[in-house]
């Protein structure tokens, strides 16, 4: 073989070794982001596997009520009240036979219904308990939600279902004035639709991708906690039982694929539903830390629903304009984050 020969063959693996190099470079940079090896208690690095998002969180619902054993009395303000009177010699019902003669469904159409009875021991209104006695009972069908304002089909439905339970119990319902109570349930619900918000911000990867496990080990680092849903993390709130400050989320395809690893997801939301979140946590204020902390460790950008880059100054009218939206909650006694609000904005 002569020296050109030669030198055209070493020339030749040189190029398709630079050609092969680029290769793996390339992939290398369009591959997702994945997790970093966590520090041990003994300071080494731990390898762990691709985290999953199926670890138990607050509740299933993205916005739900606070979980607790007993559903506090209903509120005037919120829902239609039937008062059911005793009849005859009967000046008690056992919990056991209130319970027996509930109905299948606790809704009249969209809106919650409920029974209530006067314990005669604790002199309260709750939900009839089993070994328990009650000196009367009332019964509510909530005047409006998110589904809208309670309507002529969904009242009537509540008085059928009122009366099945008197009946029932051998008791006598009195009905407040349908009419009245429809168009009460129609001005809360337009008082609602008003000063009902919802925000969100989405980040965006300017570069490489992410893996499911490269979110949840940065959105874990502020405080996130995984979902029950797969793709989405929660930001629980300070007192434990209550609605999430934020849920963050992306693509749930991604987090079930069978080597989530290789997922590759260009962007996550996070999601504020102000109503169910008490004003006194903060949360727009750490939904804006949240997204921008995100967006520089993960190099991203931080945009609206349309891919448009939010400035600082939007973010700051944003916070401005929620200060108003809480002030009118409050006025109502709906205050962002009470029971009455969390029911009213479900």
């Amino acid at each position: 073989m002569s020296n050109l020969q030669i030198g055209l063959a070493v020339a030749g693996g040189v190029i398709l070794a630079a050609v092969v190099a680029h290769g793996a470079w390339s992939s290398r940079k369009n591959a997702p982001r994945q997790a970093l090896p966590e520090a041990g208690s003994d300071g080494l690095a731990v390898a762990g596997r691709e985290p999953t998002l199926t670890e138990p969180e607050l509740d299933s619902n993205p916005f739900p009520l606070p979980a607790v054993a007993r559903r506090p009395v209903m509120d005037s303000l919120i829902d239609v009240i039937a008062t059911i009177a005793l009849d005859g010699p009967a000046t008690a019902v056992s919990g056991d036979a209130a319970l027996a003669a509930l109905p299948a469904t606790r809704r009249a159409g969209s809106k919650p219904f409920a029974i209530e009875g006067y314990n005669l021991q604790t002199l309260v209104w709750e939900p009839p308990a089993p070994g328990q006695r009650y000196g009367g009972f009332q019964a509510g069908v909530q005047l409006a939600n998110r589904s809208g304002a309670l309507n002529d089909i969904e009242y009537s439905e509540f008085v059928v279902k009122t009366q099945a339970f008197a009946d029932t119990i051998n008791g006598t319902p009195e009905f407040p004035e349908m009419r009245d109570e429809v168009a009460r349930a129609r001005e809360l619900d337009q008082f609602a639709s008003a000063h009902d918000a919802q925000l969100g911000f989405t980040i965006r990867a300017r570069n490489a991708s992410w893996s499911p496990g490269y979110i949840a080990q940065n959105a874990s680092r502020l405080g996130f906690i995984a979902g029950v849903i797969p793709g989405r993390m929660v930001l629980p709130a300070s007192v434990e039982g209550m609605a999430p400050l934020l849920v963050l989320s992306f693509d749930s395809q991604a987090a079930l694929a069978e080597d989530p690893a290789q997922s590759a997801i260009r962007e996550l939301s996070l999601h504020l539903d102000v109503p169910q979140v008490e004003r006194s946590e903060q949360p727009f204020e750490r939904m804006r830390e949240a997204a921008l902390a995100l967006a520089q460790t993960m190099d991203g950008v931080v945009t609206d629903d349309n891919g448009q880059p939010l400035a600082p100054q939007t973010m700051d009218v944003i916070g401005t304009e929620l200060q108003s939206l809480y002030d009118m909650l409050e006025q109502r006694d709906l205050a962002a984050g009470s029971l009455l609000a969390r029911r009213l904005f479900s």
